[in-house]
């Protein structure tokens, strides 16, 4: 995309937030959108389609801290109408034919620093110099999986079929009818920039034959149109390493849409979601379960079974164990690829019988009249005699 496209948008506004969301709120909103307008969702409706490519754009550049920054900074210039109709107000003193590309351009000296350099990305050049268009690198792309716990905490390799603007299958990227070639643009003569006028200035604007791509397409591909980018259903192979965490992003270098003008393409950020487990619960690397006991296991002590993951192992409660507490099972919890090993943390949970048979029954009021000195809450016992 030229400068002047670049600037002429308002990703903002396609994304339905205000210039100054932060990152969470733009992140919410492209997602919002993208399930809504999502190819797969939406078969044979172009107008979806459409508005698909248009937030995964803006989402690319709103994103990315330097790119949001070189945007806001560049529409704050010359507002949305790019740099042909700016409003710029002349500089202080001088006349003449004065480059604009030398004022931007200018070092410490000139008081301006970084902004030439912004500039000069955002219109392909440095310090004011003409130069060949950069090529656009392409936006990242993020998608959702969901997988069961253990999925989660052993690690999986998963298909993953994406819907996403890619390197067109027909003209390989290059926008022209297969069979025909771009040709230089003879206005910019390939440089995609031209030097205009305006008043006493002199300045260079992306070439408006051939949108500051340099080249001219006389035959653009049926399939993309000449954007040499469509959007095509491929499948692609994920590795879910070991332990991932829920709502964790995996990053897939290279694999967002294809970048322009030789660049290098974006990255797919696979966001997983961690279905719960019936029995078990996560804290970082261990696991947790809750066991249930009979009073009579935490009274005297026993050695009890419980589950792992894959099998089983041996618990030994101790005598006078009381009801919540935690017992740590070493290393059997998530193993992470770093070799890093989390414990399985084992909560015990009394458990009171619903209904009593008359042998139980004679048994416990036996037992109550034995304890009958033992008082179980002292402290509180001891507040309400205050309070007589």
């Amino acid at each position: 995309m030229s400068a002047r496209e670049w600037l002429g948008k308002d990703f903002y506004r396609e994304l339905g937030v205000s210039s100054d969301a932060s990152a969470d709120e733009i992140k919410r909103a492209y997602r919002k959108l993208a399930r809504e307008n999502h190819p797969d969702a939406n078969p044979g409706n172009a107008e979806a389609e459409k508005k698909f490519k248009a937030v995964s754009e803006a989402y690319g550049v709103l994103s990315d801290p330097e790119k949001r920054k070189e945007y806001d900074e560049a529409r704050r210039l010359f507002g949305s109408s790019g740099p042909g109709g700016f409003g710029f107000p002349p500089p202080g003193g001088g006349a003449g034919g004065v480059n604009i590309g030398d004022i931007f351009g200018a070092g410490a000296g000139g008081g301006l620093g970084g902004l030439g350099d912004m500039l000069g990305n955002l219109f392909g050049r440095r310090g004011g110099a003409t130069t060949s268009p950069r090529g656009q690198r392409g936006a990242d792309v993020e998608t959702d999986v969901r997988i069961d716990f253990t999925e989660a905490v052993r690690g999986a390799t998963l298909p993953l079929r994406l819907s996403s603007p890619a390197t067109c299958g027909t003209c390989g990227g290059n926008g022209a009818r297969p069979g025909t070639q771009p040709r230089t643009c003879p206005v910019c003569q390939g440089a995609g920039l031209v030097n205009r006028s305006q008043g006493a200035f002199a300045f260079s604007e992306p070439c408006r034959d051939c949108r500051g791509r340099g080249t001219v397409i006389d035959e653009p591909c049926p399939e993309c149109g000449g954007e040499g980018v469509s959007t095509r259903t491929r499948t692609l192979t994920v590795r879910i390493p070991a332990g991932v965490d829920d709502n964790q992003r995996i990053r897939l270098a290279g694999q967002g849409e294809p970048g322009r003008g030789g660049a290098p393409a974006g990255d797919l950020y696979v966001r997983v979601h961690v279905n719960p487990h019936s029995l078990f619960g996560r804290s970082g690397n261990d696991l947790t379960v809750t066991l249930p006991v009979e009073f009579s296991e935490l009274a005297l002590g026993a050695t009890v079974s419980v589950p792992t993951l894959d099998s089983k192992v041996s618990v030994r409660i101790p005598p006078g164990t009381g009801s919540g507490r935690v017992l740590r099972v070493r290393g059997k919890g998530i193993t992470r690829r770093d070799g890093t090993q989390g414990d399985l943390l084992v909560t015990l949970q009394v458990v009171v019988p619903a209904k009593l048979d008359d042998e139980a029954t004679e048994a416990l009021r036996r037992y109550a009249e034995a304890v009958a000195a033992h008082d179980p809450r002292p402290e509180i016992t001891a507040l309400l005699r205050d309070r007589e």
